[in-house]
This record gives C-alpha cells, structure tokens and sequence, in this order.
C-alpha cells in the first residue's frame, strides 16, 4: 500500500485485501483530512510494533496495485519501502518512511519490497520455487557468461570392487611345522629355534633363530646363517611343500625366514588393500595398492616417489593382473583432469578394454611401428613442460600445480603403460633404448611415469641401461635364476609359486620384500570402465582440451579449422581419446615418403647401400637413424638389399645383418 491523498477505490480495496492477509504490512496512514483521524491511527502502529514518521506534505502518484517486480525491471517510483521488524517485543529498527518527490524515481535499495512481500503470503517474488509460470526472471550470471567446465565424480569403489576371501588358520599344523624344521635342522647339524610364526594370505613365515654348538673346551659356537640356508631342499622334503624360499636373514629382524606355502590360500583383493590405512593415508594422486605382505600386512606405494616401475614374470604369474590393479588403483582416486594415460598393447588384448575412458590421451596403441613414435612424443612432451617450469619459476609439477592463477586449467600426471618390451626392443632395440632411458632419467619432476612389463627378462630387453634408470621393480614367477638376477639382481624369483606371488624392490629397501598381489577381476575391471565411459557420454559435445605439445612442434596432433588458432585439439564423443594421436602426425612426413618407394626404387637407395658397405652391418634402426626416415621406409630398404644380396638374412635376436658384397 501506498501513502496519498484520494486514491481511487480499486486501491482501497486492495488495502483492505492486505490488511486482512498481513497485519503487519498495513499503510501507516490512511487518506483522511481529519486530525484526530490520523492520530488514532499512527497510535494504532506503534502498539503494533511499527513506527512512521509523518510524511512531508507532497503530491504523490496515483497508487497502483501492489504486484511482483522482477529483478532485471526498472523500481517502481510510487512504492517506497515499509519494513516491519517482524516482532513487537523487540526494539524498533524499521527506517522512517520517505515521500519521494514525484518526478524523482526511488533508488533499488531505498524500494526494496523484500521484506513486504516476504511476509505477504499472496505474493511470490521471482527467483522463489513457487513462483508462478509466465513471470519472468533474470538469468543468472554463469548461464549468460560462459558453460561451466566439466566437474569428474570419482566412483564409490565399495560399489565396484568386491571384497577377499576369509582365510582360517590351523594352530596345530603350525605348532607341527615349526617343530618339524628344529627336527630338521637339529639332524642336519644346524640347530635353531622358531621364535615367530608370521602367517599371510599364501605364505607362512617361520623365523628361525641360529642355536650354539658345542666346540672344543666347552665353548659354544653360533650356526652361521649360510648353513641354515644350505638346507632348503631338505627342508622342503621334510615339509612336504611344493617350494620353500629361504631369507637369510630378514632385514630388521633377528631370524631367518623360511617361507612355507599354506594348504589353503586366500585372495587379497583390491579393495581390502584400498580400505586399509596403509593405502589411505598417502596423499599423492598416483598412489598404488600392491598386496600384502607375509605377515598379512596391507602393501602400498606411491608412484611419484618410485618414479618409474619395471614388471617381469612369466606366462600365467600374475603381471597383467598387477597391471590392471596399478591401473584401477589410479582410475579410482583420479579424475581425468588428474591423471592421463598413454596404454601399449602389442598383444591387442590386454589393454585394449580401456579405450573409451577419459582418461586416456590417445586410443591403446597396438601397432609395433607406432610405439616408437609414442616414446618420441613423450620426450618432447617432457621437454615442453620443463620449459613451462622454467617460465613460471616452478621446480616440479606439483610447485606449478600449486601455483596456478584462478581458472588455469592444471597440469596433469601422465602414466605411459607399455604392456611387453621384448617386442618393442626386438624392433627398434638401440632407439627405444635410448628414448625410455631419457624418460626415465629426466621425466620424474614433470610427472611423467613409466609402468613398463615383459614376459622375457632377459639381458638383450632389460639392458644396464634401463635397469638402472628403474630402481623399482617387481619380479612375478620366472624361469630360472638367470632372469631372476636380470630383474633384480639376485636370485629367488625362481622360486615363487606364481598366481600373484611376487618379490617387490622399492628404491630404498635393501632387499626385496614378498608380497601376494592384489586380485582384480575382469567383471570389477569393466565396472570401471563403464561408469567412466558413462562419466564421458554426459559431456557430449565435449569442450576441446588443450593440446600438450607446443604448436610449432613436428608432433603437433590433427587440428580443427575452430581450435587452430587456440592451440586445442577435439576429442571424439564417444571415446574422449583425440581424433588423431598426437605421435602419429611423426610417421606423416615418413609415410608420403613410402610411396616415393616403387619396386625398391628409393632414391635414398644407393645412398643406403653405400653406408651399410662402409659400416659393415646392416638393421632397421641403423638406416632410421642414420639417415633419417621412417621405420617402413628403413625396412623396405632393407628387404631389397637382402633380395639382392647386398646383405645376410636377418639372426636371431636383435642383432644386425651381415653384409655379403
């Protein structure tokens, strides 16, 4: 209601209407010449807590009815504010009422009718959940500037995973092994003592402690260790065991450790692992869960600190499991914005289950001849982001991270998984050597990692080089002790039981520690991939993600006429892996090249010839890099040269061909 002289009938009946519906909000004044009249009235308001001043005597506007006024509409001027204070028991803080002039329109805050329609039931403001269709509301500031970017909900892995097996343990069978290995030792002249018995998923540890002989002149002489581990065939005949693995001596523990398979093992499964303390209390994003140890105790470890990771074992030991619980391990407690993925898979059907996931920069390379142009973009993409560093003052990609402006999009981590290197070192040996070295030398400040496995640890895959440049590794079942020693440099991987049974070498651990690894299940693996897929297919049409390689750069990926000018590259919608890799524009140069090459006529030929005469050998790698071409162009050369005798056939192993004339 309004304060004015005379106003016409349709107002006075609105006036009452409000009166009836909200005492509080009545007009302090009514339109009356009497004195007195006006009196009553103003002593009427301040019994009901609500105090006016007398108003100055100016003309006012006709009064209009009350109505709702959106917040982007002009205010109205014939409506000052009344603000009741809501309770009569409480002090007066309502402002006086102000008559405006009549030409000059009331400020926003001076008309805010909040309060009052607030407390009016028969009113709605705009914005509220009740208001009505048809009136119209201001759109909100992030609808009318700009999308908001895509925000990840990590998965509940409570939800996905699936918990271990229950193992129980037979007291009394323990109690007889222990006493049947001092049997065993006190028979073979090396007496000692089981002091502790330390039981775990698949093994059971009994420490042995070294007991005295008796010398000449009633002295006494302490067992040597060597002796007590000299034993393990007999030891495993008395036992009765499939195979015993002797420690001698546990580091930090004053026993032997003789490790003895149980009669029923137990699974340790991914989420037992990732629900302990161990798992939890790391906080980098690119924390790993391993397995367990002997003793039952949760192994877990953070892979910014290894920083790169080396995994050998046989067929059948347990390595692509561990692979994919690595994986899942990171899928689980990283967004896409987090952690990227760069996945290898010569074998087509290891990895291959992944492609959809956002995470992923690229679709899993399975093409041998693609995955030297894979190493060669990472090494580039390394040396990119040390200049970002270099520019922005920071040391490593958690200072950057750290220091970004608001609304930069952070850099993320990126995993590179090869899944076998013999097939790739059997290809381009001495360029992939020299390119993973390189990574893994130089790559850990800029949060690149390698997770790098073969089925063949032999000293022509895992070479010096690359062995020294992966402090961390894990050793599944293998065949022999040779391999055990390439892997980690002492023997006893020989002598697991496979099925997950692993020896892991940290950087810093003086010896290798055994683990059962976790278990990860093909169906818990698809659950992932499908809430991330599902995760992907709610951004369609996905916003361009910015490209990781500078736009001067030979590796620069295929670009959109929209993205050319801001350095972005598109992402499919169904599989957020790039359209076209970025390693694949590398082989475009080498690929227009091959079709130069007709019937062996290269004009790089002769010149070719001329270099394996004077070098005296003759391989793939050497014509690549020598004289700069592509791999299929480098082999072709090599398959006319061999037709026409120039050199041998190819050998066994990488070694390089034999020059005949």
């Amino acid at each position: 209601s309004v304060i004015g002289a005379n106003p016409p009938k349709p107002a006075e009946k609105e006036t009452q209407e409000t009166e009836n519906a909200a005492p509080v909000a009545e007009s302090p004044q009514q339109p009356t010449d009497s004195t007195a009249s006006r009196q009553d009235r103003l002593n009427e308001l301040r019994q009901g807590g609500i105090r006016a001043e007398t108003p100055v005597s100016t003309p006012t506007p006709v009064a209009e009815p009350l109505r709702p006024r959106p917040f982007s509409a002009a205010p109205i001027p014939s409506k000052p504010a009344i603000t009741p204070n809501g309770d009569a028991n409480t002090p007066d803080t309502a402002s006086p009422i102000k008559q405006p002039a009549a030409s000059v329109p009331i400020t926003p805050a001076a008309a805010s009718i909040g309060p009052v329609v607030a407390d009016n039931p028969k009113i709605v403001l705009p914005g509220s959940p009740d208001i009505p269709p048809g009136v119209p509301t201001a759109p909100t500031a992030t609808a009318s500037q700009s999308r908001p970017r895509k925000v990840y909900t990590l998965p509940d892995y409570r939800s996905l995973l699936s918990s271990g097996s229950e193992q129980d343990f037979d007291r009394e069978g323990l109690v007889k092994r222990a006493r049947t290995i001092e049997e065993t030792l006190q028979s073979f002249g090396a007496p000692g003592r089981v002091i502790e018995i330390n039981t775990g998923p698949v093994i059971t540890q009994f420490g042995v402690e070294p007991d005295y002989l008796q010398i000449r002149g009633g002295k006494k002489s302490r067992v040597k260790v060597s002796a007590i581990a000299q034993l393990d065939k007999d030891l495993q005949l008395a036992l009765g065991a499939k195979a015993i693995r002797i420690e001698a001596p546990v580091p930090g523990k004053g026993f032997v450790g003789i490790e003895v398979p149980n009669d029923q093992p137990a699974t340790v499964s991914l989420r037992d692992v990732m629900e302990a303390k161990e798992f939890t209390r790391i906080k980098s994003p690119l924390a790993i869960a391993l397995g367990q140890s002997v003793d039952g105790t949760p192994v877990s470890a953070d892979l910014t600190s290894m920083p790169h990771l080396l995994i050998a074992g046989t067929t059948g030991s347990g390595k692509s499991v561990c692979v994919n619980a690595i994986i899942a391990s990171l899928l689980l407690r990283n967004s896409p914005d987090q952690v990227k993925f760069i996945m290898v898979d010569p074998k087509r059907v290891e990895l291959t289950g992944y492609n959809g996931i956002p995470h992923l920069i690229a679709p899993v390379v399975v093409e041998l001849e693609r995955i030297v142009g894979v190493l060669k973009w990472v090494t580039r993409e390394m040396d990119e982001r040390y200049k970002k560093f270099s520019n922005a003052g920071a040391r490593n990609i958690e200072d950057f991270n750290r220091h970004l402006s608001q609304g930069d999009e952070m850099m993320p981590y990126i995993v590179v998984i090869i899944d076998e290197l013999a097939d790739l070192m059997m290809l381009a040996p001495e360029e992939t050597e020299r390119t993973i070295t390189r990574i893994a030398a130089l790559a850990r400040a800029t949060g690149i990692h390698l997770v790098i496995a073969t089925q063949r640890p032999s000293v022509d895959v895992v070479t010096g080089l690359i062995k020294a440049n992966f402090p961390a590794r894990i050793a599944f079942a293998v065949a022999g002790g040779v391999d055990s020693r390439v892997i980690l440099d002492q023997p006893g991987a020989e002598r697991l039981l496979g099925r997950g049974d692993m020896l892991y070498m940290s950087g810093d651990s003086p010896a290798p520690q055994r683990l059962q690894g976790v278990f990860v299940s093909d169906m818990e693996i698809n659950n992932m991939v499908r809430y991330w897929r599902s995760q992907q297919a709610t951004d369609a049409p996905q916003r361009p993600i910015t490209a990781l390689v500078m736009d001067d750069s030979p590796a620069e990926p295929a670009r959109s006429t929209s993205a050319r000018t801001t350095g972005t590259f598109q992402t499919s919608s169904s599989s957020g892996a790039p359209q076209q890799a970025f390693w694949d524009k590398d082989n475009e140069d080498d690929d227009d090249d091959d079709n130069d090459a007709v019937d062996g006529e290269d004009e790089m030929y002769e010149e070719a010839v001329e270099m394996v005469r004077r070098l005296g050998k003759a391989s793939v790698s050497l014509l690549q890099r020598r004289l700069r071409i592509g791999y299929t162009r480098a082999a072709r050369l090599i398959d006319v040269m061999e037709e026409r005798g120039i050199i041998g056939p190819a050998t066994e192993g990488s070694k390089p061909r034999e020059v005949l004339k």
